[in-house]
């Protein structure tokens, strides 16, 4: 991945790697995720433009960058990632080690408290993990704890035939303050790396029952967080805690003043929801923020004529097309590959992204261990689609087609633009396309979860350095934002994710990546290099490939 001289480039840690570090653990005196140095802060405001408002404050129920930004800034994680990188580091956990990758036992940082005042030990830890593990009913839906459903599996009791039914988890004990032992059912060589995740921070078991944190109502395309606890009340033990929230305006957090990391140089950050990129552009300029994220390729010229800085996150996402195999035709093989064909990626990607921005062929960056360059490939083909849609028996399908409003991401700066380019593809070939939108926040991401649209854009940013977390996310388990039950993708991924040996577990991943581009479950179409803007003179911003951004509040002007 490259662009321009301001592009960071990604190392990436191999299994064998993430090895070691179970060897050897961490050092106590490591600052962790927690970001940049400084001894306390500096008085400075900092004003953040973002996509969009976090879904809830409540990380165990969002998969969204939106939500789990704002996490990362509230709570701590067991292990953390080393800023700018994948690399996992110590965080509340000083060290660890595992015989089995299925036995885990970690040393929690001692003397560690929530924003609440309570005790942040090794029975804090193991209450969160029994919480996930012991969601019922509605908490068990995609929608709601997407992580816990990808990574660990199922829960304690099965009331979602839409999750795995079996967990990775088996149980958690605490056998003093400062010590956990976390037990698997498998062994797994993505588990570690997998604890980075905000969606796994770990929060205040007091303020969870007292706020109503486990009240979820409404229904799994459009759940509703009932209590106070994720807009009025989150609890961790992270840098900043929140100060006020106003849906649809900003969210200010101010820092933690008993944080056991590094102090914060920035005494007041605040998240502003902004949803078009043109207008984060226009808030820099008037001084209204002081940086934001997902500039518009278009900008970025103008932005930097203008004195602002840019600065790129290294390239480690996909956006692509989602098939939902349970909304006929999208069954067949034919009018999937039919789809795929029709596409226009390149040109899309010429005219709508940055320079440096490359066509995707498969669901995973190529930086990634384990992909594969010998998949089979879909290039744009309108008389091929149009002979697959005949052979198929359905040349003119009708098919929905769903994209998000109000939002851009990452992957997808101009949703609708995008939307427009590939619907003009499709009904160009013979298909006939309704067209179909929500807001992102909350109704579009619910309901692509639930499986109610049959085509759709989509996307994702990768969380930690493991193919488990692009294509095991996606097609480790039957999910129903792609509607399909193939056992024999399910069972290389898991196999894959077991696998200790990391030549076996390579070519177990290149296996999958070419299995998964026959069946098609979806057609990937970008990878690319977000850009973020800052205002003149602030120093210290280090970009995250999965856009965990602590060092936020680590800036200096």
């Amino acid at each position: 991945m490259s662009r321009q001289q301001l592009i960071l480039r990604l190392a990436l840690p191999s299994a064998l790697a993430l090895f070691g570090a179970v060897a050897c653990g961490g050092s106590s005196s490591s600052s962790g995720g927690g970001g940049g140095g400084g001894s306390g802060s500096s008085g400075a405001t900092f004003t953040y433009g973002t996509a969009a408002d976090p879904i809830t404050m409540d990380p165990a129920y969002v998969s969204d960058g939106e939500s789990l930004r704002v996490a990362a800034m509230l709570y701590d994680t067991v292990v953390g990632l080393k800023a700018g990188t994948t690399d996992v580091v110590p965080e509340l956990a000083t060290k660890w080690s595992s015989t089995d990758s299925q036995n885990w036992t970690f040393t929690i940082r001692p003397g560690v408290k929530f924003t609440d005042g309570t005790a942040l030990d090794a029975k804090a830890i193991c209450a969160n993990f029994d919480r996930w593990y012991n969601f019922k009913g509605l908490q068990q839906s995609p929608s709601v704890s997407y992580y816990w459903s990808t990574v660990f599996g199922g829960f304690a009791t099965q009331d979602n035939k839409d999750v795995p039914q079996t967990s990775l988890y088996k149980s958690c004990d605490a056998p003093d303050a400062t010590t956990v032992n976390i037990h698997l059912t498998a062994p797994s060589s993505s588990f570690l790396a997998g604890l980075a995740l905000p969606a796994f921070s770990i929060e205040s078991p007091t303020a969870l029952q007292k706020y109503g944190a486990d009240q979820v109502s409404g229904s799994a395309d459009t759940p509703k967080f009932t209590g106070s606890y994720g807009t009025q009340h989150p609890t961790g033990s992270g840098p900043f805690m929140v100060k006020s929230y106003t849906p649809g305006d900003k969210l200010v957090m101010v820092a933690n003043p008993n944080y056991w990391g590094p102090k914060p140089t920035v005494s007041t950050l605040i998240f502003k929801a902004i949803a078009q990129a043109t207008d984060r552009r226009q808030a820099l300029e008037s001084g209204e923020i002081q940086g934001y994220d997902n500039a518009d390729p278009g900008d970025i010229n103008t932005l930097k004529s203008e004195g602002d800085q840019i600065l790129y996150r290294p390239a480690f996402n996909v956006g692509y097309v989602g098939i939902n195999q349970a909304k006929p035709p999208l069954n067949n093989i034919k009018v999937r590959q039919a789809i795929a064909y029709a596409l226009n990626r390149q040109a899309l990607v010429t005219a709508k992204y940055a320079p440096g921005s490359v066509v995707a062929k498969e669901f995973m960056p190529p930086n990634l261990f384990g992909y594969n360059p010998n998949v089979t490939t879909y290039n744009y083909d309108p008389n091929k689609a149009k002979q697959l849609l005949a052979q198929s028996g359905n040349p003119h399908p009708s098919i929905d087609f769903w994209y998000p409003t109000d939002v851009s991401r990452p992957y997808m700066p101009d949703p609708a633009a995008n939307f427009q380019a590939f619907k003009s593809d499709l009904e160009a070939v013979g298909f006939k396309v309704t067209a179909k939108s929500a807001p992102w926040n909350p109704d579009y991401i619910s309901k692509v979860d639930a499986g109610d649209a049959g085509l759709y854009l989509l996307g994702w940013t990768g969380d930690f350095g493991d193919p488990d977390d692009f294509i095991g996310v996606f097609f480790g388990s039957k999910q129903p934002a792609w509607g399909f039950n193939n056992t024999k993708i399910f069972d290389e991924l898991k196999a894959a994710k077991q696998e200790t040996d990391q030549t076996k577990r390579i070519a177990d991943y290149e296996q999958a990546n070419a299995d998964i581009m026959n069946f098609l479950p979806g057609v990937p179409y970008v990878h690319t290099s977000p850009a973020i803007a800052l205002a003149p003179g602030w120093k210290g911003f280090v970009p995250s490939p999965v856009g965990i951004d602590k060092t936020l509040g680590y800036l200096t002007k």
